[in-house]
């Protein structure tokens, strides 16, 4: 049975955590996954878009749709360089996303900490960076 496979119990994990993040990005105006567009450039702002593609590990038509409604909001602008590449930009108002976004981000890993303790979750995130490298 699919619910009795170690994949399941992951995906019911991560839609768990997910969940108690989402309050937070409604709060500040955004959709899920447009906080992992904006972390990627509060890391480096100005990157390309296919930058923004490949770090990120999601489909070009999601990107775009993304910033476009990011865009939209006031929180980052694009623009063509001199390579004719599209360049996004972090407005003041996206800059000032980071503290609300990281701290709903920071209190989901205290509430999993809560249930299942640090030694237990630094265990779980080594595993899962196992599992999640690219190399096979």
């Amino acid at each position: 049975m699919i619910e009795e496979t170690v994949t399941y119990a992951l995906l019911q994990a991560v839609k768990a955590s997910r969940a108690s993040i989402s309050p937070a990005l409604v709060a500040n105006g955004l959709h899920p996954g447009q906080d992992l567009l904006l972390s990627a450039l509060w890391s480096e702002d100005g990157i390309t878009q296919s930058e923004l593609v490949s770090r990120l590990g999601i489909r070009s038509p999601t990107v775009s749709k993304a910033l476009t409604r990011l865009e939209r909001s006031g929180y980052v602008r694009r623009e063509t360089d001199e390579k004719r590449c599209r360049r996004v930009f972090l407005t003041p108002a996206g800059r000032a996303l980071r503290q609300p976004v990281e701290q709903a981000w920071q209190a989901a890993d205290r509430r999993l900490q809560g249930r299942a303790g640090r030694e237990q979750l630094t265990a779980l995130q080594t595993i899962i960076g196992h599992l999640s490298d690219q190399g096979d």
